[in-house]
């Protein structure tokens, strides 16, 4: 019914603003934390990223299988829900300290918490939204624009908040995190066994199934040539925005508003991003926002003043929806639905947590060495390159019958 797919809508738009409203409080001005108020080195930092990266690809896996699991059951959620309630406590009295004191631990400690309320519960929450979509009639797409307009507004207030104290951006964290139990609450909930037969449940003999696929190994490869090099590029780009104004408070201040305005050019981009998709087809989608990623990292090695930067900033606002709908159309056109929480998680989660683990403290002493510039041209051609290959082993295949059932009937 109609006024049910408006309360879906609405349930599932508001949860998502909520969870990225927190997110972008604790972790949208995080490396400026690490560098200004904790005066890491960029190594240090690199550290960090990749203890965070680490961090989520212990948990995503664990966070996928429960979820297929549960189906729409919404247990994990509400755990997921209770740390973004601590996130407050956790930086004030927990994490910083440690990262003071006793480094490494604290990093350790941070990856763990990190990975569990905001690294794998991303996706986690994501995948439930738009398998709950799918059975209300609602896109997934025009939900996710809430959860953009979330980090918009959240990230547009924390800029200036930073330069006061980094600590109250946190403890606003754990306020939002309280809307988002509720919102929550409001979702519609059903556990997966309640419409599937015993035919139909999701075991662990289908998760292991996936590595037998040609198909899920030749998304793998897109993902770690091209998104997760975007993503350590990302890691650390607010300190080098930052440095190029007159004084790191100003660039503070100028990198939440700029934020906050690619995030809403990032959420009207979502209404569209769909129609693009469809046109263009989900191989062509992911390879489109591969090229916007490698334009931006090339750009950013070549600029040196803060307007040109920012427009280069905004080119984020074209890239993130596109990639978004285009993995999930071409995860529901190849692989089994029901699985579409692990395949979302591994498949393009985990496999950008493998590479960032491994890089992000190397490229974090490339750029205390070469400099920001410098090693984003190095970046940019690398992702240039994996375009090439990302092209040549990708399927378009919206019209063929999903992998997995071909798995599962050969193995009847």
């Amino acid at each position: 019914m109609k006024w049910q797919s408006n309360s879906t809508y609405w349930a599932s738009a508001l949860a998502l603003f909520a969870f990225f409203l927190t997110w972008s409080f604790a972790y949208s001005l995080f490396p400026l934390w690490l560098n200004q108020t904790l005066q890491l080195s960029g190594q240090q930092a690199g550290v960090v990223f990749a203890a965070n990266a680490l961090g989520a690809l212990c948990v995503m896996p664990l966070y996928g299988v429960i979820q297929d699991k549960l189906g729409t059951g919404k247990q994990l959620l509400f755990t997921l829900g209770a740390f973004m309630v601590c996130v407050g406590p956790f930086f004030t009295f927990v994490y910083q300290p440690l990262l003071i004191s006793h480094f490494y631990i604290g990093a350790a400690v941070g990856a763990l918490y990190a990975a569990a309320a905001f690294g794998a519960a991303v996706g986690t929450l994501e995948a439930f939204v738009e398998r709950v979509g799918r059975q209300h009639n609602v896109e997934f797409g025009k939900a996710r624009v809430w959860g953009s307009l979330g980090w918009a507004l959240a990230t547009f207030i924390a800029g200036s908040l930073f330069n006061l104290s980094p600590h109250i951006n946190f403890w606003l964290a754990s306020v939002t995190g309280v809307c988002f139990l509720v919102f929550l609450a409001w979702l519609p909930s059903q556990p997966a066994h309640t419409h599937s037969s015993s035919s139909d449940k999701v075991t662990m003999h289908d998760v292991f199934a996936l590595f037998r696929l040609l198909s899920f190994w030749r998304l793998c490869v897109y993902v770690m040539g091209v998104s997760c090099l975007y993503q350590i590029y990302d890691q650390q780009f607010p300190i080098y925005f930052a440095s190029l104004f007159e004084t790191v408070a100003d660039g503070n201040r100028y990198y939440g508003y700029l934020n906050s305005l690619q995030v809403f050019l990032e959420a009207g981009m979502m209404f569209v991003a769909p129609f693009i998709v469809n046109r263009v087809g989900p191989k062509n989608g992911l390879l489109l926002s591969g090229v916007i990623m490698a334009l931006r990292m090339l750009l950013s090695g070549v600029v040196e003043d803060p307007v040109s930067i920012s427009v280069i900033k905004l080119l984020h606002a074209l890239e993130l929806p596109i990639l978004l709908v285009s993995v999930f159309k071409y995860i529901a056109a190849t692989f089994d639905a029901r699985l579409s929480a692990t395949i979302y998680l591994v498949g393009f989660h985990v496999f950008t947590q493998v590479v960032t683990s491994a890089l992000s403290s190397p490229i974090g002493n490339m750029y205390d060495e070469l400099g920001f510039a410098d090693a984003y041209l190095l970046l940019g051609c690398v992702v240039c390159l994996s375009l090439v290959v990302s092209w040549w082993v990708l399927e378009d295949h919206d019209r063929r019958e999903p992998a997995m059932h071909k798995i599962r009937m050969n193995d009847a």
